[in-house]
């Protein structure tokens, strides 16, 4: 093997090596989940367009240049309506103007005050980044709720295969133990083909929870962006206490939104305002700012300029009450949004305490399925009670496992439901 194979392979390896440790947390998921979803991009874009944006709104108070250039051919100029030969003076000559007239002007204004309209469009602009930026918050909120469904779907597959790995070595140990009652002649094959009945069952079950075990991991791993290693081990959460304030995402995006009209109020106030500014006209043409002189010429014109569009008070009104309906329309959003997330937290919490209740009586259950089944074991090596009657016995203790190993995950995944209903 020459060095690039043993150089390749090296790189193969540390690529192909999970970026994980021994354990993975659901709280390490919310974290890689979000910073590996692409709309997470979109935070540097907004900023981005934000800055471009009041950089420009900035610019509203620098001087704007514009220049301009025209040539004409007129059918008439302008003319006077008498002849001074004819009033007896002489030596008097009117020039008349041509008819073709070329011009070239530069015009330069400054803004001295707007009314306000620039601070205006400034907070309008930082508003509208801010709503963006909680809009993408909120989208990116939403991701918790699909780990949470994932991850607690790994951890019952996990408490499944290893409770699974236990009864198949309970199955073992009671096909041993018939045949040993079958060579005592206490037993006989169909007992014994209960038993295996049973393994074949077993079997099936554990390549069923390994396969959506996989299937979870594999969905796992790209909501992530990294590789999951099968030697990986899932921590099993923290219960969690119930209850708390909501401090969802959609709050912060409601009362962005509503602060973002209360700028566009101050914007309808700023269109009322009259503005100020300074001119500058500079030109050469022909003819100059002196009509009687047909010759090419350079002049200026300079000032100062009052504007005051008196239009605006006529939509005022009209644009203030449509804010206040504007606003009272979140308010509405906000309140029905916290109206549906009581009715979830309410079953939420039903869940919680249905599984607890439930969880009280999961070990006792299994104690009692135990008991019995000894006895089946007893009245098995007796020959008084048939292997498909133990098994029976046998399947109903592992059912109660079962029911307590479901019983637990679904009161985490309820509690961590709950936590993404309230974000507390």
């Amino acid at each position: 093997m020459d060095k690039k194979q043993i150089v390749l392979g090296i790189i193969a390896l540390w690529v192909s090596i999970p970026v994980w440790g021994r354990e993975i947390t659901i709280e390490e998921c919310y974290r890689k989940a979000q910073a590996n979803y692409p709309l997470i991009k979109q935070h540097d874009l907004i900023e981005k367009s934000r800055e471009y944006s009041v950089s420009n709104a900035n610019k509203g108070y620098l001087p704007q240049i514009s220049f301009s250039a025209k040539a004409s051919y007129q059918s008439d100029v302008t003319k006077l309506p008498f002849d001074f030969s004819r009033l007896g003076i002489s030596g008097v000559e009117i020039p008349t103007l041509s008819k073709d007239q070329y011009g070239a002007t530069v015009d330069i204004t400054q803004t001295i005050w707007d009314g306000g309209a620039t601070r205006s469009r400034k907070d309008d602009i930082r508003m509208s980044a801010e709503v963006e930026k909680k809009n993408t918050e909120v989208a990116l909120y939403k991701i918790n709720e699909r780990v949470n469904q994932i991850f607690f779907g790994i951890l019952l597959a996990d408490a499944q295969i290893r409770q699974n790995k236990l009864y198949q070595e309970e199955l073992e140990r009671n096909y041993r133990q018939i045949e040993s009652y079958i060579a005592n002649g206490v037993g006989n094959q169909s007992d014994l083909d209960a038993v295996k009945i049973n393994r074949l069952k077993a079997e099936q079950s554990r390549i069923q929870f390994v396969s959506t075990r996989k299937a979870y991991v594999e969905m796992l791993s790209r909501l992530v962006g990294e590789p999951i290693g099968e030697d990986v081990e899932f921590v099993k959460p923290a219960v969690l206490r119930a209850g708390g304030e909501v401090n969802r995402p959609e709050l912060q995006l409601y009362d962005s939104q509503i602060r973002h009209l209360q700028v566009k109020d101050k914007e309808i106030v700023s269109g009322l305002m009259p503005k100020f500014g300074l001119f500058f006209t500079g030109g050469y043409g022909k003819p100059g700012l002196n009509m009687l002189e047909d010759d090419f010429a350079a002049y200026y014109v300079a000032g100062v300029k009052l504007s005051w569009n008196m239009g605006n008070f006529y939509t005022r009104r009209n644009s203030k009450r449509q804010l206040r309906d504007n606003v009272r329309a979140v308010e509405l959003q906000r309140e029905t949004f916290l109206f549906n997330l009581d009715l979830d937290m309410t079953q939420k919490n039903n869940e919680i305490e249905k599984y607890v209740k439930q969880l009280r009586y999961d070990d006792e259950i299994i104690a009692l399925r135990n008991s019995v089944k000894e006895a089946s074991v007893a009245k098995v090596a007796n020959g008084t009670l048939s292997g498909t009657d133990f098994m029976r016995d046998v399947n109903a203790e592992q059912l109660a496992v079962q029911d307590k190993i479901f019983h637990e995950i679904e009161l985490l995944l309820a509690m961590y439901d709950l936590k993404y209903i309230t974000n507390n």
